[in-house]
């Protein structure tokens, strides 16, 4: 089928469905008759535009994880338009992985329905390598530009310290999911999550920047 610009959008108003049932209910929720009517429309309609079920489900978690990636460089850009530092913008664009709000928890549990399917589905596995990995490298490249502006040790393994980097926001993003609503040592759980965060990026980056000097 050629595609057009109605196509690409019928495509999305579908795969924004699928993730409303998958975010409210779980993979299992995501049926094709259940994501049709959620979309008002027919179950032939969704599968003339997607094959399979498995077709929609893999174009939903990449669409949902783009927008998350999307999101994080769009705060990398307009950080570094307003001369911010690189711990700073990284500890802004990080927190696009946290459950903080309505979307972000349902973007949350989505790349984890996903993450357990991909023990099984060697394509839901590479999307989720390729989203961990572009993450990781948005770090990693973060870490290695401070060398030139100072902020980070000229020593520093960029791969290394980016990886235990996302392990963390990773580890946070899950109990910030379970905890929702709860206090840690008096005060919103996202807080403390930033405390932390915070601390580990100044480990990181210890250093002060120099670029805008």
């Amino acid at each position: 089928m050629p595609r057009t610009a109605d196509h690409d959008l019928r495509r999305t108003q579908i795969a924004e469905a699928a993730y409303d049932l998958i975010a409210g209910a779980g993979l299992d929720a995501a049926t094709m008759a259940a994501v049709a009517r959620e979309a008002g429309i027919s179950v032939g309609l969704v599968q003339h535009y997607f094959g399979s079920k498995d077709e929609l489900l893999l174009f939903t978690y990449r669409r949902t994880m783009d927008g998350v990636l999307e999101r994080a460089y769009k705060l990398v850009a307009e950080g570094e338009a307003a001369h911010g530092t690189i711990a700073g913008i990284l500890l802004e664009c990080l927190q696009q992985l946290w459950p903080l709000d309505a979307r972000r928890r349902g973007e949350h549990r989505v790349a984890a329905a996903f993450r357990a399917r991909s023990m099984d589905s060697p394509e839901v596995a590479e999307v989720a390598r390729e989203t961990a990995a572009n993450i990781r490298g948005l770090i990693a490249s973060s870490i290695e530009n401070g060398k030139e502006c100072g902020e980070t040790e000229p020593g520093t393994a960029a791969e290394t310290a980016a990886m235990g980097v996302l392990a963390l926001v990773e580890g946070l993003a899950d109990q910030l999911y379970r905890g929702a609503g709860q206090a840690v040592d008096g005060r919103p759980a996202g807080e403390a999550a930033v405390v932390i965060l915070r601390g580990a990026l100044a480990s990181t980056l210890p250093g002060e920047c120099r670029r805008y000097r």
